[in-house]
């Protein structure tokens, strides 16, 4: 199978390129390497891929581009996991984030549509599910009280993507990906941004009481059912959630779990809760389990531990 993966050099993109490559398949690769984080980190992340795949350096925007991209190679799938990320930087940038998570969408989808492409995976957040108050989480749910411009970014590009299914017979699926972890996660992100904080003996900036929770999802078992989603074949709009679907954990849980962890203690600061953040998130996976077979099987004190040892091997 030849496979567009936008985002290939961040934490998700990578780990799907490097199973995509793995299992056969022909994987070429978009990502502008955005200094949201710095490039050396991407950089690493590309190690395992660096002339398996084909990498282009360009933003969604860069039309010449893209066409070249799409020119070159008629691909089965579009994965589209490219964009702005992360609640709090929107809240200063809304314009920016529509530009790009919106905008940017909406021109990937016509040109893969335009070259016959059979699906297009996209990368919703369940922060679309905004200030909804009933838990767990379900697909149907109605999502249309977001919480920030990231959150309504995500839900703007999906509603485009069920309209040119509508419109031009595209094959989309949107993903909902549940706060997922693990290695390569990006260092402004909480569990390794206390991680860090934790292991040189930093002040953790807690907002809040530290009882906000969030559905935590590890990057394989995220990557296993990308890849279940990738595989099923048919036409129309689906929408899937991918979380852990078990109990939340909270940020105060998340804290004792990277201590106990790395063996050291954590100092923590308090702040007042941010605008913007959703209070609680936790997952109905009965769809994807159903539909895809998707089964998470790492919980989160593994997970945290896992995570710990890729931290101390890259601090090294």
């Amino acid at each position: 199978m030849k496979l567009l993966v936008t985002g290939i050099a961040g934490f998700i993109g990578s780990h799907l390129a490097e199973r995509l490559l793995d299992r056969g398949d022909t994987v070429v690769g978009l990502d502008s390497f955005d200094p949201f984080y710095p490039r050396s980190l991407k950089e690493r992340n590309l190690a395992k891929i660096r002339g398996r795949a084909h990498v282009v350096e360009a933003c969604l925007l860069d039309e010449a581009a893209v066409t070249e991209v799409f020119s070159a190679t008629d691909f089965d799938v579009v994965v589209h996991l490219a964009g702005l990320a992360g609640v709090r930087p929107s809240l200063s940038s809304p314009s920016r984030y529509q530009r790009v998570n919106v905008e940017g969408t909406t021109r990937l989808a016509e040109h893969a549509r335009a070259r016959g492409v059979r699906r297009f995976v996209f990368a919703s957040s369940s922060s679309v599910y905004g200030a909804s108050k009933r838990f767990p989480f379900a697909e149907d749910d109605h999502a249309d009280e977001p919480l920030s411009p990231y959150a309504a970014s995500k839900r703007a590009a999906e509603l485009v993507l069920r309209a040119l299914v509508h419109t031009h017979g595209l094959g989309v699926t949107s993903l909902r990906y549940f706060t997922v972890y693990g290695p390569r996660q990006r260092p402004e992100m909480a569990i390794h941004a206390f991680c860090r904080a934790i292991d040189r003996g930093e002040p953790i900036e807690l907002y809040g009481t530290g009882e906000a929770s969030r559905d935590y999802t590890y990057v394989d078992d995220v990557i296993d059912g990308t890849l279940r989603a990738i595989d099923r074949v048919g036409e129309g709009y689906r929408v899937y959630n991918l979380g852990a679907g078990g109990a939340p954990t909270t940020l105060n849980e998340v804290v004792v779990l990277l201590s106990e962890a790395l063996g050291k203690p954590a100092i923590v600061h308090r702040g007042p809760s941010v605008v913007g953040d959703v209070e609680h998130t936790i997952a109905d996976i009965t769809r994807a389990r159903a539909s895809l077979g998707y089964t998470p099987t790492t919980g989160i004190r593994e997970g945290i531990e896992r995570f710990v040892a890729w931290y101390r091997g890259m601090s090294r």
